[in-house]
């Protein structure tokens, strides 16, 4: 919901920076960033690598100015043009200066300039630029074209425990949670909910109704007589015409927030366009029900640099010597992905095993079936149909959760809540922290809008 470029940050990037930067010394510090773009899905520069650049490589290091070596921007340089990456020069005020200095628009005449003038071919399409970070850690950035005429990015975004978000102007946009301020924030945010069902309803009605400015909905499904239970706003005259999931929603929000800017996209998440159109939200909430559909929103969130939230509920059961059925427990699952972080995929949220089943089911139902009475496919549950209460449950706590990253209120922070698990007949709810969970390297991280599309030849 901006216009001109956004500059995106992994939160443990960031957190390098911020220690490195504002050096207890009181000079300044620097760092390289190199960024890819993520045109032409969304004008967005993603850090892909810091380089942080030694206090003692620089020739000059003052409370008020910082020279740049020379051998470390030529091999910047070198690596930015094997990429395609664009180049920003992120120094620190630890003075608090806020605002680019005169010394620092004369710094980058020389220094950018430079950059181009020893740049190989083209310039990149969003040119380069530098960035100044001030305490307690905000950042202001801009960009130059080949005429070296600044101009400021619209806004830079740190997805990692919390998600930070700074205007133009060095300006915070986070305000106190559930206050009007939150609401105004919430204003300027665009969030995307992957399937528009039993808890996907229920999170897009809360977006709607918190204050989001703009809300995609991706849902290829249509609206059927035994999804009225959980489904809000569905009707049995949507169910008798079949009316598409989102059509029926977004006309329902329509009423409710008649300004909201609401993107109806009836595809499936594997389809290229609803991909696209997912990435270009400032967060994601994914309420599918298959591992592939969780993977692909996984596949985005990381390749865009946006954070993710993932629910799911089940209600596991036994079967009793009388022969009848016995719940087990009734369970929610709330996990938030930060870019950089472990994946849904480092959690088994889906697994390989569950992405083939899937894809048998769908592709050789004879086979699956086969498999599945030998052994080799666990059976899904039953569909259970009164499960709103549940849904309500679990897309309470996911909306919870974004809220307590964009405005932060626990008292002991949110790196311990990476995921959330909550077992309603135990009475009982286990937080996991980010270092639960094991990464994997993950070459998705930045990729942008690389062809093929998410690293997938079937989205190319």
């Amino acid at each position: 919901m901006t216009n001109g470029y956004e500059l995106a940050l992994p939160g443990l990037t960031y957190d390098a920076l911020l220690a490195h930067l504002l050096a207890h010394d009181g000079n300044e510090g620097a760092a390289i960033l190199l960024c890819r773009d993520a045109a032409p899905v969304r004008s967005r520069l993603m850090v892909v690598e810091a380089i942080l650049v030694p206090h003692d490589a620089c020739a000059i290091r003052r409370p008020d100015y910082i020279s740049w070596p020379g051998e470390l921007l030529s091999a910047a340089i070198d690596r930015a043009e094997d990429d395609g990456l664009s180049i920003i020069l992120l120094h620190s005020h630890p003075g608090g200066f806020p605002c680019f200095s005169r010394t620092d628009d004369v710094s980058d005449r020389t220094t950018i300039g430079s950059i181009f003038e020893g740049w190989s071919g083209s310039a990149p399409a969003a040119g380069h630029g530098s960035a100044i970070m001030i305490a307690p850690g905000i950042i202001r950035a801009r960009l130059y074209q080949p005429d070296l005429q600044p101009r400021d990015v619209a806004r830079v975004i740190v997805a990692g425990d919390d998600i930070r978000i700074w205007d133009d102007g060095g300006t915070p946009t986070s305000a106190m949670a559930f206050g009007s301020d939150m609401t105004r924030t919430l204003s300027t945010l665009h969030a995307c909910v992957i399937g528009v069902s039993g808890t996907g309803s229920i999170i897009a009605e809360q977006a709607a109704r918190m204050g989001f400015g703009a809300l995609t909905l991706i849902d290829f499904d249509h609206v059927e007589a035994k999804n009225l239970n959980r489904i809000l706003y569905s009707t049995t005259d949507d169910a008798a015409r079949a009316a598409p999931k989102v059509e029926m929603f977004a006309a329902a929000l329509a009423r409710v927030r008649p300004t909201l800017q609401v993107t109806q996209i009836c595809e499936n998440i594997f389809q290229r366009d609803a991909a696209i159109a997912a990435a270009q939200a400032d967060v994601l909430f994914s309420c599918v029900d298959s591992s592939e559909g969780r993977q692909i929103a996984d596949l985005i969130a990381q390749a865009f640099m946006i954070p993710l939230i993932d629910m799911g509920v089940t209600i596991p059961t036994r079967r009793l010597v009388d022969g009848t059925l016995a719940i087990i427990e009734v369970m929610g699952r709330i996990d938030y992905v930060q870019p950089g972080g472990s994946t849904l995929g480092d959690r088994a949220v889906y697994t390989p095993a569950s992405l083939r089943a899937e894809y048998l089911a769908r592709t050789d139902p004879e086979r699956f079936a086969a498999e599945q009475r030998e052994g080799y496919i666990k059976g899904a549950p039953e569909e259970a149909p009164s499960v709103i209460a549940l849904n309500m449950r679990a897309a309470s706590a996911a909306m919870l959760e974004c809220v307590a990253r964009l405005f932060p209120f626990r008292h002991d922070g949110n790196s311990r809540y990476a995921r959330t698990l909550f077992a309603l007949a135990d009475g009982d709810e286990e937080a996991f922290s980010e270092a639960a969970f094991e990464r994997a390297p993950n070459p998705l991280l930045g990729r942008g809008a690389l062809e093929p599309l998410l690293g997938l030849p079937a989205l190319g």
